[in-house]
């Protein structure tokens, strides 16, 4: 639900503190001496013209209300977790003061909750999976001594033997309750079933929740169940699940308990009992921190026993890539499993996993996961511990991958990425003139403020913006059809000149006082050319990049 919020949210770009031209991190002092500076420009009364003063009152009232939000401290915590549009929900002024971000974004949330509730009403929460899993053992296992004995040796027969899909769908009934309908269908070398099942879920109160489920299949017979989560301690939670399998067997009972304490920050411990068809007491240990992730689990059980070891790897990279490792042993035998994930798109992971052990063989899973979809394609290779099958497993798909990844994603990932930003550009055209009106007029409003600065800074040859561009910059290696997108800003940025300094915080500069976006969606540069002591510099500083010159400056020789 917070994610829907702050996708609403990041529609309004309004930032005050670029406004202000302050840190995030910036006291009340440093508020203070920005705002009472602005309004000394912006202030309506220094201004006669009817039209300026029209336009002073605008960006003065912009400036007020900046001030306004930052300077309170309760406002300031909603506006840095939500941006304008946080402010802007009722029931704020019933909470209390002092409040902590994690509290206020706690209590944002419960004030969005009727809203949220009402829309998850007319909606149903759909996940699949589909499994497909392909007999491949041909392409290897045939290569044995009967193989020469076989007139032109054929060829590798691979099919489909067997096939799962499952769906299910969430119904919410009341704020409390929630029904879930769900069914599969699976077949294996010609023969299958299916079942459909019921679950009603009731929140009974913040610290628990229980639910009864009824199904009925055409191999087991009907189903009866039901299952309580209680959370016994901020730390330590509890699960118990009890149910009745009637099939032409009879009657089959089960009944499981699980309970789990988080042992630090990152630690996570379970214990699990489980009575029934697969007797068994499970114990683990999960360790997730924002790099790693590693499971150890020991199961003792009547039919199967073993202890699994499992670690993976998180790179904090654009594509969320993952690496994985297991070993897993126990009565059926070993089995080791190494693998990678990588997201390929904004709704869709791909992950390949090779499994090898005594004696399942060698098993490629492949997985996609799309959204709220999981696909699955098990490809069964052979029967035997081949090191060539263990080769083609691992070396197959990744350059499969890389090939479908720079013929066919990329490029389609930049065409989309091209519309994308053509239909932002639509969309925010009236914004920006808007905007621009906007940076026309601070513009005009600041000449007379220039002109004493200039005169100031020239009599102690200081600080003199000569010109000065924002915008995107065509370089060397930029494509032929590509233009430059500036604006001047010349006239912006002497005006927050100060005893010789130009200060710009670590922020986007499109916010700032006579600036506005000249290319909505593009990487943004900021170019200088000033005279300090009389000596001329240039300086390129990237968009959120925080400036001070002429300290960080490049100087220009006279010759050039």
């Amino acid at each position: 639900m917070a994610a829907s919020l702050d996708d609403d949210l990041e529609l309004d770009n309004q930032d005050y503190y670029s406004l202000l031209n302050v840190r995030k991190e910036a006291t009340q002092d440093e508020l203070k001496a920005s705002y009472r500076r602005l309004c000394m420009l912006y202030h309506p009364d220094k201004h006669r013209d009817p039209e300026l003063k029209q336009q002073a009152e605008q960006l003065f009232n912009q400036v007020h209300q900046a001030y306004e939000v930052l300077s309170d401290p309760q406002s300031r915590a909603i506006y840095d977790i939500f941006g304008k549009k946080g402010l802007e929900v009722e029931g704020w002024e019933v909470v209390e003061r002092k409040r902590t971000p994690a509290e206020i974004r706690e209590e944002y949330e419960r004030l969005q909750r009727d809203r949220d509730e009402r829309r998850l009403q007319q909606r149903t929460n759909p996940k699949g999976t589909i499994s497909v899993g392909v007999d491949a053992t041909d392409l290897f296992d045939r290569y044995d001594e009967d193989f020469e004995e076989m007139p032109g040796g054929g060829l590798p027969h691979v099919e489909i033997n067997k096939m799962h899909i499952s769906q299910s769908i969430e119904a919410p009934l009341t704020n409390k309750d929630t029904a879930v309908l769900s069914g599969s269908l699976s077949t294996h070398n010609g023969t299958g079933g299916g079942n459909i099942n019921v679950v009603v879920r009731r929140v009974t109160s913040a610290k628990g929740w229980g639910e009864v489920e009824v199904g009925a299949g055409d191999i087991l017979g009907p189903l009866f169940g039901v299952k309580v989560f209680r959370n016994l301690t901020a730390r330590c939670f509890l699960t118990a699940q009890c149910g009745v399998q009637f099939s032409p067997r009879g009657m089959r009972p089960s009944c499981s308990l699980m309970t789990a304490r988080h042992l630090d920050h990152n630690t996570m411990g379970y214990l699990q009992w489980r009575w029934g068809p697969n007797s068994a007491m499970t114990t683990s240990l999960v360790r997730d921190t924002k790099t790693t992730h590693c499971t150890l689990a020991l199961q003792l059980g009547v039919l199967n026993s073993y202890l699994m070891m499992s670690y993976q790897y998180k790179f904090q990279d654009e594509d969320q890539t993952k690496v994985k490792g297991s070993l897993k042993t126990g009565w059926f035998g070993t089995v080791v499993e190494y693998g990678a994930e990588r997201k390929i798109s904004r709704h869709s992971v791909l992950s390949a996993t090779v499994s090898m052990g005594i004696p399942q063989g060698v098993t490629l899973k492949i997985r996609l996961s799309r959204a709220s979809q999981t696909y699955l394609f098990p490809i069964h290779l052979t029967d035997q511990l081949l090191p060539s099958a263990v080769f083609y497993a691992t070396v197959g798909p990744l350059l499969l991958y890389v090939a479908v990844h720079r013929l066919i994603v990329i490029p389609y990932t930049r065409a989309q990425k091209r519309e994308d930003l053509e239909l932002q550009r639509i969309s925010s055209a009236t914004d920006i003139a808007k905007k621009k009106q906007e940076a026309e007029s601070a513009v005009l409003l600041m000449q007379e403020s220039v002109r004493r600065i200039i005169e100031g800074e020239e009599s102690k040859m200081g600080l003199i913006i000569l010109n000065a561009w924002y915008g995107k910059f065509v370089t060397d290696t930029s494509q032929k059809q590509e233009r430059a997108q500036v604006i001047d800003v010349t006239v912006p940025l002497q005006c927050m000149v100060k005893d010789s300094k130009l200060c710009l915080t670590e922020a986007s500069k499109v916010g700032l006082p006579g600036f506005y976006d000249p290319c909505v969606g593009e990487e943004k540069s900021l170019k200088l050319l000033y005279q300090f002591r009389g000596v001329l510099h240039q300086v390129l500083s990237a968009d959120c990049e925080a400036l001070r010159i002429p300290k960080q400056s490049h100087r220009i020789d006279a010759e050039s």
